[in-house]
């Protein structure tokens, strides 16, 4: 008889050998993967797989697809935890702290430089404008997401009921949205424990690899970490402490209602429940800001977003703007100017530090998930809700930025804005259906699409039909 494997706890995980590849010639592919790294998690994880397993030959594809797909099952920007898992793979956590590092870091400046100019210039005619052109892009952005979001994870009547109950319990209950991912997750677990056909992950990664790993473009060596639980609860006691750490401070220092306190428990809690991307998140993210904290008006979530779509890295950088504006406007005994770069690097930290804690202390274990039909199930429902979230979020976005005013409806449990039609602004409406034919019907790119928008805010400026 065969001999019996070895639970999968006990397996060792195979690497590739990758010795061949230098420290410094990784930091300047993974740099110019950074500076490449525009559009949105889409783009970004097809600049890496054209640069790492096409151009480079670093790595297989049926590789690449599997660390990703053990990246979609974390909280957390999928692109940056990929670069940051193909990096420890490579160079082990110096490799990884580099790539997703390097990820984040012209991010990070571009989006610090702007909030500088949009602090001190934002309401400024000329900006202004740029801006109100950037927030007409934006939307059709995000209709875009959705749809594409749509077509994948809404395979089957289970999952469009999920994605309908998510929207309507968060647009018009205002439901957290960790409790809606919570939930989800749930349900696909009973789904999947009950056999229902509509909770099989068969459509979640169709026409990837779905057996393990393909080393056609890789050796192997006998290099094998194993994973062991003493190792994760080191790695997870040192990640936890970078992480924390900043919260623990700002709250001794300074208590809990300071806005520094604020802004690292927020982003922090937020760090644990990003599943999704960052469009599911900003729903949430953004009526926290706006309605509960009060750091940011409405359609200055929207300048955001465009910052973070007009500039390289993950999304999920406009938090940095977000937590830049909350200590600008809060500066207490600090100048406003430096007590927003220091919110903005507060926000960030609690965002990305996670990351690599997911990675660092998961890596080892990546077989013993692969292929495990509870978890697949968990995130085929939790994908359908986020297309819901995600909906809420562009209806949102649009009744703040086409309206002028808006009506707040409480009643019967209810809680929304519903728009006051007449208040309809008709530039910013023909803005945004040129944007959305421009993406839709002439198919073209994000970042044309987001320039043409600017100009054509400039140029209603220049001719005085806005600001």
């Amino acid at each position: 008889m065969p001999s019996e494997r070895p639970p999968l706890a006990d397996q060792p995980a195979v690497l590739p050998d990758f010795s061949s590849v230098s420290m410094h010639e990784a930091f300047a592919v993974w740099l110019r993967v950074a500076l490449l790294s525009f559009g949105g998690p889409a783009g970004q994880i097809a600049v890496m797989h054209r640069i790492l397993v096409d151009e480079k030959r670093w790595i297989s594809d049926a590789r690449f697809l599997h660390a990703l797909n053990y990246c979609m099952l974390l909280p957390g920007p999928e692109a940056q935890q990929l670069a940051t898992y193909i990096g420890w793979l490579m160079h082990r956590t110096v490799g990884g702290l580099m790539a997703g590092g390097l990820f984040i870091l012209p991010g990070i400046i571009a989006i610090m430089g702007l909030s500088y100019i949009y602090a001190a210039f934002g309401n400024t005619g000329f900006v202004a404008a740029l801006f109100f052109g950037l927030k007409a892009a934006v939307l059709a952005i995000i209709v875009q997401a959705v749809i594409r979001l749509g077509r994948r994870a809404l395979r089957n009547a289970a999952m469009i009921a999920i994605a309908a109950a998510a929207f309507v319990a968060i647009f018009f209950f205002n439901v957290p949205f960790p409790l809606i991912i919570i939930a989800a997750g749930l349900i696909g677990y009973a789904g999947v424990s009950m056999r229902h056909d509509g909770f099989s992950a068969a459509g979640h990664n169709e026409g990837k690899p779905a057996s393990g790993i393909d080393d056609a473009l890789s050796g192997m060596s006998s290099d094998r970490i194993r994973p062991g639980l003493l190792r994760a609860l080191k790695v997870a006691a040192f990640w936890l402490i970078i992480w924390l750490a900043p919260v623990a401070v700002m709250l001794a220092i300074f208590g809990y209602d300071n806005v520094f306190s604020q802004i690292a428990l927020f982003f922090s809690k937020m760090a644990m429940v990003t599943f999704g991307g960052a469009y599911a998140v900003l729903a949430y993210v953004a009526q926290q800001a706006v309605d509960h904290y009060h750091w940011l008006r409405p359609r200055e979530m929207l300048d955001g977003l465009g910052m973070a779509e007009t500039t390289p890295g993950p999304l999920i950088m406009v938090l940095q703007f977000v937590g830049f504006m909350a200590a600008f406007r809060d500066p207490g005994t600090l100048p406003p100017m430096l007590a927003g770069t220091l919110g903005g690097l507060l926000a960030t930290w609690v965002t990305f530090a996670p990351c690599f804690l997911w990675i660092f202390v998961g890596a080892p274990f990546i077989e013993t998930l692969r292929g495990n039909a509870v978890l697949s199930g968990a995130l085929s429902a939790i994908t359908a809700a986020v297309v819901g979230v995600i909906l809420n979020l562009s209806i949102w976005f649009s009744i703040h930025t086409l309206f002028h005013e808006v009506v707040p409806i409480h009643r019967f449990g209810l809680s929304f804005e519903l728009p006051v039609i007449s208040s309809l602004e008709p530039a910013a409406f023909a803005l945004a259906v040129a944007a959305a034919v421009a993406i839709f019907v002439l198919r073209a790119g994000v970042p044309t699409v987001l320039a043409g928008a600017c100009a054509a805010g400039a140029a209603l400026h220049l001719a005085g039909v806005v600001g």
